[in-house]
């Protein structure tokens, strides 16, 4: 491929930049999609619900996760067509992520040339960040595709209104065709936002970029009616789901070496801002990169000085800045190249792009490898149906490594799941409902073998619930243990009674 982009006929140019991109990102996610069989507790929560029916799924979120609702409908959908399995779960990921690159390159193809879209697109997938998303049954991905999607509507309006840009932008278009374009943007906020509100973060991000390049009032004035609807509709979402704020208890507070990252990933971006030499008033990769960066991640360590939210997935969307940025720092390096090495120049990107996936290679392997995540809900419910025997009971501590049952109930078929009252389904929660201590106690006593289904030692925290005391209590009193497996995180014991 020659750095003369003027040789190749702009039809194909305009193709090429975004096509290769999502086949690059296509094939790097499908490669090890099963995760070695492997599916940990995250997912297994998608998992369960989405094999839920809609009813149940519904009624559910009135009491958790009414944040994910939308996503978890959507794989309900998605399992009913396609069936249950790591494919179905992790698919709707790598599709997105390969969307959010195609974005990412037309974006950079009309701020900074060939060059920086094609770099950027391809930069995308390689992002460790974006490579653990990649594959994971969760809506993050899917929120990132809905910010590259809401960008790439933003920076053709704002091209459109007549903010200056480099060669490759599209002529001005009526102003009549405008509303469209700005309805389709509201509407890609407030279904991200379904998804996880917390994206609600791009319209800051955006609102930068308009002061970057010093957008007219016309333009602001639409911008402010398509985000004032998209965040009119997300509104009762966001307030309902408060009322289930112990979701998200667990997350520690804030500290300063939880910033280290982010704060290599800004110095990363705005090195590329700088190799994009912005320009204020200017469009420019730097002008909607770095704000789509930055911002969200300082709001939400802003939001977290209130209440601790800071978790990098909830913003992974920023990463679509990120791969921006990294292509408008390529294109500068071909623009820079070319006098001097013309050949050569035109070998930099995917020279770059390559060396790239090489250092990144240990990351790639790592988090396609069951031991990324803290647990594998899989691998102890076959440990289970290697080692239960007829009559057998079963117990979970804490009652949310039920999740391992409910993903695989086959593994689990004859054993009484002594400690449950109403299941998940009946009492529309994620991980069913369990009976007071003293009935968990006497349900116990009535039980020659049980096998204990609980975290791995290296994972396990104390079991501080009343219930789960109570099974410890009868455990250690009036039973012993006969076997002992630890697999992946996860921990399963079996106890006879002496």
């Amino acid at each position: 491929m020659t750095s003369d982009i003027s040789e190749i006929p702009d039809a194909r140019r305009r193709t090429l930049v975004w096509l290769l991109p999502v086949l690059w990102t296509l094939g790097f996610g499908l490669w090890g999609l099963s995760r070695q069989g492997s599916v940990w507790r995250d997912e297994a929560a998608t998992w369960q619900v989405a094999a839920r029916p809609a009813g149940e799924i519904w009624e559910m979120l009135g009491n958790v996760d009414a944040v994910h609702g939308l996503y978890y409908l959507l794989m309900h959908g998605l399992f009913e067509v396609f069936g249950a399995g790591t494919t179905t779960l992790r698919l709707p990921s790598v599709l997105a992520v390969a969307a959010a690159a195609a974005c990412v390159a037309l974006i950079g193809r009309r701020l900074a040339g060939f060059w920086a879209g094609l770099g950027g697109g391809l930069a995308l997938a390689l992002l460790p960040a974006v490579q653990f998303h990649l594959q994971e049954g969760r809506p993050y991905a899917l929120v990132t595709a809905g910010a590259g999607l809401s960008t790439l509507l933003l920076v053709s309006l704002l091209a459109d209104a007549g903010a200056e840009g480099p060669p490759g932008g599209g002529p001005e278009r009526p102003r009549g065709r405008r509303w469209p374009r700005w309805t389709a943007y509201g509407l890609t906020v407030l279904a991200c936002a379904l998804l996880n509100w917390l994206s609600l973060l791009v319209l800051p991000a955006h609102a930068a970029t308009l002061w970057w390049v010093r957008a007219g009032r016309g333009v602001v004035g639409r911008w402010a009616v398509a985000s004032a609807g998209a965040v009119a509709g997300a509104l009762p979402l966001v307030l309902f789901s408060r009322s289930q704020s112990d979701q998200v208890s667990w997350i520690p507070p804030l500290t300063w070496h939880m910033m280290i990252g982010p704060g290599i990933l800004l110095a990363v971006g705005g090195l590329g801002a700088v190799l994009d030499r912005p320009r204020a008033g200017r469009l420019s990769a730097a002008a909607v990169g770095l704000p789509l960066l930055a911002v969200p991640q300082l709001g939400l360590a802003g939001i977290s000085l209130a209440r601790p939210l800071f978790l990098d997935r909830y913003v992974l969307f920023g990463m679509v800045g990120l791969a921006l940025l990294v292509g408008a720092g390529l294109g500068a390096g071909v623009r820079a190249a070319a006098p001097r090495f013309p050949r050569g120049s035109a070998v930099l990107v995917p020279g770059v792009v390559g060396v790239g996936m090489l250092a990144l290679l240990p990351v790639a392997l790592a988090d396609r490898a069951p031991a990324s995540r803290i647990d594998d809900v899989l691998a102890v419910a076959g440990e289970v149906a290697r080692l239960k025997q007829p009559g057998d009971a079963v117990l979970f501590v804490p009652a949310a490594r039920r999740d391992t049952a409910l993903v695989s109930p086959g593994a689990f078929a004859g054993l009484a799941d002594i400690a449950l009252e109403r299941g998940p389904g009946a009492s529309a929660t994620l991980k069913g409902e369990e009976a007071e201590p003293d009935r968990i106690r006497a349900a116990l006593l009535g039980q020659r073998r049980v096998l204990l289904v609980t975290d791995a030692a290296r994972v396990a925290k104390p079991w501080r619930a009343a219930r789960d005391a109570a099974k410890a209590a009868v455990l250690r009193e009036r039973f012993t243990v006969v076997a002992d497996r630890q697999v992946r995180g996860r921990r399963v014991t079996v106890y006879e009674r002496r």
